[in-house]
């Protein structure tokens, strides 16, 4: 303002001599401003609107791009998407919107965007919220800025109730950060737990993560790793060097090879980022948003089904080649997927740790459209015994279908738990406790086939009927017993043989004895007797039967179910 007067000649609020000659001369220059006849600028616009326009720009173009166009280029020439790419890659066409693009918490001559690209998008038209770390941006490496883009974005899809995708690419933490780093791990490490079963969490590895890095794919629920150029490990093959004494490769310490067939912390592997990403799409396809949602049902044509083999017609969801595909020999190894591929939809088998414990079969599925988790003994390895690290992986994908209310359809031919020393010493018992808590613990509808045999405390294990069954099924080729016929006959006979009698040795059996145990107990006659089974049904029908009890059953074990009938805050699994 000009000056305002007392009354007496004073000024109350004189105008400060700088200001008057600040806007004097803003002044001046909003005069010179160059514009059309309409009043519009056409030459340089000095407000400071523009400056703020011309630092945001700049701020922008050095964001977008990353460690610089020498490092993209380098990337490129090695056959790796960029950061955005892999993002495009990721999410439907055009649906990307990106959050904290300019933030940089790292001082003057730190990155903008902190090395780390976050941010919501679509798909398959659903939403999910991602962040995917750039390797061009001092290595991906994690600071404090870093980790407070990761956590806003995940606190974000829990609220919105979307699932997360983390794209990993990230050396560790920032050196420079100090402890800034390992404490916003530690924040990351905390919203994961927090999110764990409210949202599904998907980590993919494309490139490096290591040091306690790690932890954060390892808490979510599913690991995806690309082939070549994946990797994770605590500690890197330096410090194995200089500790151990032993020379190896990061992909022998920690690439896909290990860590989906050996350690099972990855989920599932693809080569080459494009099938990775797309993979990841597919999985995502068979989750719901949130576990209240329910999951997504889609039109999926049924299995071909051949005629029968008189040539006549087939009932709806009937198979006729089912009731052909055992083997003759009751421990003759088979394919399951064989069989799982003519239950299903066609094209839904979409199998889950596939490389680890392939003694058991987890796969996500679809029956009628609607999404289910398949979990399957396979005896074309080991026989489709159960041991120490098949329990285990059946159990975290019980628990994971359990908790997003995916109904469990359970195929069993399983001789029993593997036996020896290694397994003993391995903990097989309390592995095989935590399968057997999962099943238990499941609210959501559990439906059970045995095709084959179902033996001692393994028939117990794989979703019985005093496991919560909802419904519990056998072909007519099902053997449900203690034992089967030869250990049975070797156990009777050996205290025959303490008595004076003759022993029932693997090497020296008695085989009258075995096919007349066999005629006995090796059939699903008394567990159908005693209501441990439901009803013997054909093969063919398997399908026609579980999309019934399916449809009764969708609404089982949804919102506001109460586990249990005791109150308490929660289980102690066997971990």
């Amino acid at each position: 303002m000009a000056g305002s007067t007392d009354g007496i000649g004073g000024t109350l609020f004189p105008s400060p001599p700088a200001a008057t000659a600040t806007a004097t001369a803003a002044a001046a220059a909003a005069a010179a401003v160059a514009r059309d006849p309409f009043g519009t600028i056409v030459g340089p616009d000095p407000s400071p609107v523009a400056a703020v326009r011309s630092s945001l720009a700049a701020a922008a173009a050095a964001a977008a791009a990353g460690g610089g166009p020498a490092r993209a280029a380098k990337r490129a020439a090695a056959g790796r998407l960029s950061v955005r790419q892999r993002l495009a890659t990721l999410l439907d066409p055009g649906s990307f919107a990106e959050t904290d693009a300019l933030l940089a918490t790292s001082g003057p001559d730190g990155p903008v965007g902190e090395g780390v690209v976050t941010g919501y998008g679509t798909v398959g038209g659903r939403p999910v919220g991602v962040y995917a770390q750039d390797f061009t941006v001092l290595g991906g490496s994690l600071s404090g800025g870093h980790a407070a883009k990761i956590v806003k974005v995940m606190d974000g899809a829990v609220a919105a109730g979307i699932p997360l995708v983390g794209l990993v690419d990230s050396g560790g933490a920032r050196i420079q950060d100090g402890v800034g780093a390992l404490a916003g791990y530690t924040r990351i490490f905390r919203r994961a737990v927090a999110a764990s079963g409210v949202v599904p969490q998907l980590s993919v590895v494309l490139g490096a993560c290591a040091g306690g890095a790690v932890y954060a794919p390892a808490l979510t629920d599913w690991v995806v790793m690309e082939a070549g150029g994946g990797s994770m490990f605590l500690t890197g093959p330096g410090v194995v060097r200089a500790v151990c004494r032993e020379e190896v490769t990061g992909r022998d310490l920690g690439g896909a090879a290990v860590h989906a067939r050996v350690s099972g912390v990855v989920g599932l592997v693809r080569p080459g980022e494009v099938n990775t990403l797309r993979a990841v799409r597919q999985l995502l396809s068979y989750l719901p948003s949130n576990w209240r949602e329910a999951p997504p049902r889609m039109a999926v044509a049924a299995p071909v089904v051949d005629a029968g083999v008189d040539g006549s017609a087939t009932v709806a969801d009937e198979d006729p080649a089912l009731d052909t595909l055992l083997p003759s020999a009751a421990d003759a190894p088979y394919d399951m997927v064989s069989i799982l591929s003519r239950v299903v939809d066609a094209g839904s088998l979409f199998p889950m740790y596939h490389g680890w414990a392939p003694n058991v079969i987890t796969a996500f599925a679809r029956l009628g459209g609607r999404p289910v988790g398949v979990v399957a003994n396979q005896p074309a390895h080991l026989a489709g015994v159960l041991d120490a690290d098949a329990s285990v992986k059946a159990a975290r994908f019980v628990r994971f279908c359990d908790a997003f209310g995916l109904p469990l359809v359970t195929f069993t031919d399983v001789p029993g738990f593997l036996p020896g020393t290694a397994q003993e010493a391995g903990g097989v018992i309390r592995h095989g406790a935590k399968l057997l808590y999962a099943y238990a613990e499941a609210t959501v509808p559990k439906l059970g086939v045995i095709v084959r045999k179902a033996f001692g405390g393994a028939y117990c294990v794989m979703s019985s009927k005093e496991l919560g069954g909802d419904v519990n099924y056998a072909w007519p080729s099902a053997a449900v017993a203690v034992m089967g016929a030869r250990g049975a006959v070797g156990v009777l006979k050996g205290g025959a043989a303490k008595a004076g009698g003759a022993a029932n040795t693997w090497e020296n059996p008695d085989l009258d004895a075995e096919a007349e145990y066999a005629a006995s107990y090796e059939n699903p006659l008394a567990a159908v007797r005693c209501g441990e089974l439901d009803a013997v049904i054909p093969a063919r029908a398997t399908r026609r039967v579980l999309l019934a009890d399916l449809e009764r059953l969708v609404g089982k074990g949804r919102a506001g179910h109460v586990r249990g009938v005791l109150p308490k805050k929660h289980g102690c699994i066997p971990l």
